[in-house]
């Protein structure tokens, strides 16, 4: 009976999704005049490609957004490397950006079809996969059915379920059996995550650790960097990185209460979204500060109060300019953003308790003494009080979160081993049509 109504619940997903797919192109459209989507490939979101599928067995690997694919960029770059091609989609502008300045020429890149059937059914029409594998948390039901039905192998690598998520799936356990029953392996991130998918029905199921761990630092064009640190000459320095809403307001705020305590104090604030930066500007000015957005290329002057980083690709920059920095999602939203990045290039962490999705990562900063969990925004503002003030506690910080990543890596080579009965036999077929 339980069987049964799933199928009944998916079978209703997919017609339903069949009938909103006139929509598409209006709502495509919508996204585009808010700058969600690239304005000249709008139609690979219904299932169009841009490009002609390469001869040779081909995976198709997904991840959604900015973080998950540069998390997927090292064990994507082993499988080129071993002569099998990939289509790589991702759901953003940003994380489209991303894959080109990190994979260049050597990946095929698509905007991931949107969940419904004739967007799903056109895009491996044209594609045929050999395998499939999907990043982090991206479960969408057209997909998985339609991967399945045609017996594609699916592997979810570096895999999370959220709190919320899980909660979700634990409420309706039979659509999610039926789901993930069509995963040929489900490669973790941690032993919670593991237990998760298992729970909802998943098999097999092994743990890595965190992809995110073993990709190298962000990057940096050293002339900028070079520049850059010239304008800011001796000044103190704090960031608040991949913040949400409301959280640059409160970098701003600990700015006016500390710059008395640290003269020339200079605050960098680098929104999640970077679209939201010319109100953000807006809403800087109007506190009466002075801010200069990174995007405008114009000089850090002496008295400027706020380097908003409205730039994509350049994390690697705003970290290097600064030993503190404050991960957001974490004080007005919930779940968290990658502190790892921060960590690999010797930066003290700091971060709000609601850090949900990286619970793992930020329980090995903590316990080495890497990373500081703070209540509310007066808390944040006492801590990088104290750690521009004592040198030697944030000293022992960045370097306890370079040592700390170091003793996670691994998250590769287990990864590969578990995929290593998908990708071989790819292997033997790319090498055996070269020899022809």
């Amino acid at each position: 009976m339980s069987e049964r109504w799933a199928r009944t619940v998916l079978g209703a997903y997919r017609l339903a999704g069949a009938a909103a797919f006139p929509l598409v192109g209006p709502y495509v459209a919508w996204r585009t005049t808010k700058g969600k989507e690239d304005r000249n490939r709008r139609r690979e979101r219904s299932g169009h490609a841009g490009k002609p599928r390469p001869a040779g067995p081909l995976i198709w690997a997904h991840a959604a957004s900015v973080g998950e694919t540069i998390a997927i960029v090292p064990l994507l770059e082993t499988i080129l490397d071993l002569g099998v091609n990939v289509v790589l989609t991702t759901g953003t502008v940003t994380s489209a950006q991303v894959a080109e300045e990190r994979l260049g020429e050597s990946i095929i890149h698509q905007f991931v079809p949107l969940d419904l059937k004739p967007a799903i059914t056109r895009f491996l029409n044209h594609w045929q996969p050999d395998l499939a594998l999907m990043a982090e948390s991206e479960i969408w039901p057209m997909t998985i059915m339609e991967l399945g039905l045609r017996r594609i192998p699916q592997v979810l690598v570096n895999g999370r379920l959220s709190d919320r998520s899980f909660a979700s799936w634990k409420k309706r356990p039979f659509i999610a059996e039926a789901l993930f029953e069509n995963m040929s392996h489900v490669v973790a991130q941690s032993d919670v995550d593991a237990e998760r998918f298992e729970a909802l029905g998943a098999r097999p199921v092994t743990v890595s650790g965190n992809l995110k761990v073993d990709t190298t630092p962000p990057p940096v064009d050293e002339r900028a960097l070079h520049s850059i640190a010239r304008q800011l000459s001796l000044r103190p320095t704090w960031a608040a990185i991949s913040t949400h809403d409301g959280e640059e307001r409160f970098a701003a705020e600990i700015h006016m209460m500390l710059r008395s305590r640290h003269p020339g104090l200079l605050t960098i604030v680098v929104p999640r979204h970077p679209e939201r930066s010319p109100a953000l500007a807006a809403e800087l000015a109007s506190m009466g500060l002075r801010v200069v957005q990174r995007s405008s290329g114009d000089r850090i002057r002496s008295d400027t109060d706020i380097l908003l980083g409205d730039t994509i690709g350049e994390m690697g920059l705003y970290l290097r300019l600064t030993e503190i920095a404050f991960v957001g999602r974490s004080l007005t939203a919930e779940g968290g953003q990658n502190p790892l990045e921060p960590a690999m290039l010797e930066t003290a962490v700091l971060a709000g308790r609601n850090v949900q999705n990286f619970r793992e990562a930020y329980q090995r900063l903590i316990d080495s003494g890497a990373a500081k969990l703070v209540a509310d925004r007066d808390m944040l503002a006492g801590a990088v009080n104290f750690l521009l003030l004592n040198d030697a506690t944030r000293h022992s910080m960045m370097a306890a979160g370079a040592a700390t990543v170091e003793e996670m890596r691994g998250a590769l080579a287990k990864t590969l081993k578990a995929l290593e009965p998908f990708i071989h036999p790819l292997i033997v077929k790319a090498r055996l049509k070269g020899t022809r």
